[in-house]
Parts: structure tokens; sequence; C-alpha cells
């Protein structure tokens, strides 16, 4: 009952303000929302001469903080204003392309005979090659060999006709022997004989000596005693006749033996002196005439030997010709890309006709184009860099060509003519590109930023 009443009177009267200004809670903190506003209210009013001296306290701090962030946003800002102000009035003062793209020779392979064209699995514009590799393999099956069988042929019939050659330069061989054989028993033969003569003639010679002695001493005597009137005139003068034919005689004697001992002379070096015959028995001459043979088929089988030495050396060659005019393997010249197939597996082609067109990523250039006033200020052989727009590092490299307006050359991959912002193109090569193989990035954009040379 007591507590109703203390809470009646609570109720009943106002809300006394405590000493701070507020409006005091009651023990439980039971206080409603509309008390809690009203307190918000009167609580400024009651602390105003606290929080001025509280705000006077807490001024300074909120101040420098706040200049303090002030500060840093200037400076951010300047920042950033530098950094994106300084890349476009850096790129002004550079002397640099309009548009840049890096770039390749085209090769263009063509088929060197008429023929099928074959290619190995999975060939496509996105394989790369190196130098050597074959790619496409052309083959004609209707290859023209009519000078290969005729060596053939030729061929055949040398190696059948050296075995006859061999055959009579044997048998040939064989009789030039036996004749050679039968000349030397002949030769020994007449040499025995003219010896045997040379010998009878000079026992003939030793008679008619003696004979021709005994005659002298007969002539003698009887002159002695044809003066005692012993010997008749008559007998005298035949004794004197017997010695002259006696003489006479032995002459001829000797003549015969000078004859012999020619014809020994003769015959001992090969040649046969006599009446019945010439100076070469009928044994010399057929030996003599089958050595001749002999050289003869010895040519021939030297000559059918050279036959089928040079026809094997053409039948070789030849064999190479035909493989080369009925299969030829289309390699890669350079290492690179194939950058466009002109042909299909099981396609006829004709010689000289274009297969495919390979990159030469070895030989990577960057064809750019750049305004009237920068290009009269280029000059070949000086120094330049390609920054690619992706952000890689920049490449260095050195002007090769300028081509101006006209047309830049038409066998690279891309055309110049297709950067058409401005129409003044030039060529750098860039040495250090990297692009070989897979890494052959043709088509890569960017610019191209060229040393400062000095005005004319």
């Amino acid at each position: 009952m007591d507590h109703a009443k203390n809470g009646q009177s609570v109720q009943g009267r106002p809300p006394a303000i405590g000493d701070e200004g507020g409006i005091p809670s009651d023990s439980n903190h039971t206080v409603t929302g509309p008390q809690r506003d009203l307190n918000d209210r009167l609580k400024p009013e009651v602390d105003e001469p606290v929080s001025r001296a509280s705000s006077d306290r807490e001024t300074s701090p909120h101040q420098s903080s706040h200049t303090v962030r002030r500060v840093l946003k200037i400076a951010a800002g300047a920042a950033i204003v530098a950094v994106f102000g300084w890349m476009p009035l850096k790129a002004i003062w550079q002397i640099s392309s309009v548009e840049a793209v890096v770039n390749a020779r085209i090769v263009t392979l063509r088929s060197p005979i008429d023929g099928t064209v074959s290619s190995k699995p999975g060939l496509s514009t996105a394989s790369s090659v190196t130098e050597g590799d074959v790619i496409l393999r052309v083959v004609n099956a209707r290859g023209d060999r009519t000078r290969l069988d005729d060596l053939r042929r030729q061929m055949s019939r040398s190696d059948n006709e050296r075995p006859a050659f061999a055959a009579k330069l044997a048998s040939a061989h064989a009789l030039q022997e036996d004749l050679a054989r039968q000349a030397s028993q002949f030769r020994e033969g007449r040499i025995l004989q003219l010896e045997a003569r040379i010998a009878e003639i000079q026992s003939v010679i030793e008679a008619a000596v003696s004979r021709r002695e005994e005659a002298a001493a007969a002539v003698e005597r009887a002159s002695s005693l044809i003066k005692s009137g012993s010997v008749s005139t008559v007998e005298f003068a035949r004794l004197i006749r017997d010695r002259s034919v006696v003489q006479q005689t032995e002459n001829g004697a000797r003549h015969r033996l000078d004859a012999a001992n020619v014809e020994l002379t003769a015959a001992k070096n090969g040649t046969y002196i006599g009446d019945s015959y010439n100076d070469r028995p009928s044994s010399v001459q057929r030996e003599e005439e089958m050595r001749q043979r002999v050289g003869d088929l010895t040519a021939d089988l030297a000559h059918a030997d050279a036959e089928i030495y040079w026809l094997s050396a053409e039948i070789t060659a030849e064999q190479f010709h035909y493989i080369a005019r009925s299969e030829a393997d289309i390699t890669a010249p350079v290492p690179g890309r194939i950058w466009e197939m002109m042909t299909s597996t099981g396609e006829d082609v004709r010689a000289g006709q274009a297969l495919l067109k390979l990159l030469d990523c070895n030989g990577a250039v960057v064809t750019a184009n750049v305004t009237e006033s920068v290009y009269n200020r280029l000059q070949l052989g000086k120094q330049a860099q390609f920054e690619p727009n992706d952000g890689s590092p920049s490449i260095k490299g050195l002007i090769i060509n300028l081509t101006g307006a006209s047309g830049a050359p038409a066998n690279l991959a891309i055309n110049p003519d297709t950067l058409n912002k401005e129409p003044y193109r030039v060529t750098v090569s860039m040495p250090g590109i990297g692009t070989t193989g897979k890494d052959c990035e043709v088509g890569r954009t960017g610019r191209v930023v060229f040393d400062n040379p000095p005005k004319s």
C-alpha cells in the first residue's frame, strides 16, 4: 500500500530538475521515450555554460586534424594530376608512330613436280615448324621412267656380252701360248740347223785347204821336174788347173760359211732368212695374228667393263632423277609458323603451284605508320624501340626501310596498308623480339618510339 502511494505521488508531481539540470529518473531507471526527448531538449540549455568551456578546450585538436586531412587530399590530387598528365605530355614530346604491328615476311612453298599432296596428321595454321621439317609430300605415281628402263636394258645386254668376251679372250690366250711355243721350238731348231751347217761348211773348208796344199805341192814338184823333161808340159798345165779349182772350191766354202753365220745371227734375233720362206715362218705369223686378236678381245672386254661401270653410274643418277620427278618432300626453309594452307590432302597439284605460306619468324619486323613531320625526320639505321600495348618490356631495333606513302613490300604477313591512320610507313627490324615457333607474335600491336634526331 505504501508502494502504491509512493508510485502515485511520483506520477502526481512534476519532475524535478536535478543538480546537472537533467530530469532524474526513478530508482528503477524506468525512463520512457518522451522523457528522453524532453531531457535531450532541456539538457543543452542547462549545460550550456559547461559545454562552452569544454568546446573551447577541444577546438584546437579538431581543426589541426582537419587541416592535415585537407593537405593530404591536395597532395594526392597533385600526384594523380602529375602522373596522368605526364604520360600524355611525354607522348607529345616523344617522336613515335601512330600505329605499329609486329609483322613477318611470308615464304611461299610451291610444288616442284606434278602429283598428289599428302600431309602429316594434325597439320594446321597453328602448327609451328623448324628448319628442315617435312610439311607436305607430293607423289607422282605416273612419273616418266622411259630412260631408266632403257639404261637397265643396256646394262642387261652388257652384262650378257661380257662373259662371251671373257671366254673368247681366254681361248685366244691359250692359242697364242701354243703358237708362241711352236715358234720358239722352230727358232731353236733353226738355230741348231744353222750351227750344224756352219760346222759342215767348216769341215768342207778344211778339206779344201788340204787339197789346195796338195795341189800346190804337186805344182811345185812339177815345176822342178819340167826342166829335166820328166814332166810334160800338158801334165804341168793340168796340175796348175787342179790347184786353181781347189782354191776356188775353198773360197766357195768360205762364202757359204759367211752366209750361214748371217742366217744364224738373224735367227738368234728372231728373223729368219731363207729361199723357201720370208722373214717369218707360219707359226710365228699365226702367233702374231693371235696376239693381235688377244689385244682386240682385251680392248672389247675393257670397253664392256667401262660401259657397265658407266651404265651403273647412269642408272644410279637416273634413279635419283626419277625419284626426284616422282616424289618430293616440301620442307620448311626457315623456322616459323604456317600462315596459310593453300591445298589439302589428296589434291592433285601442278609443278609450280603454291601449296602453303610460311611465316619467317626469324626475320620478324615491326611495320608502323607515322605523320609526315615525323617521317621527314627519320633516317635509315637509326635506333628505335617497340612498346607493346600489353605492357610488355620495350624492344630495341633499327630502322631498315622508309617507304613513305608508297606501298611497302607485298610479301609481309600483314599488309602495311591496313595501318591507315597515317600514310607514311616505316619498317623497323627487331632482332631481340624472339619470335620463333609458337612465340611468333605476328599481329601484336603497340607503338614505335624513335630516337630524337637533330632537325635539319
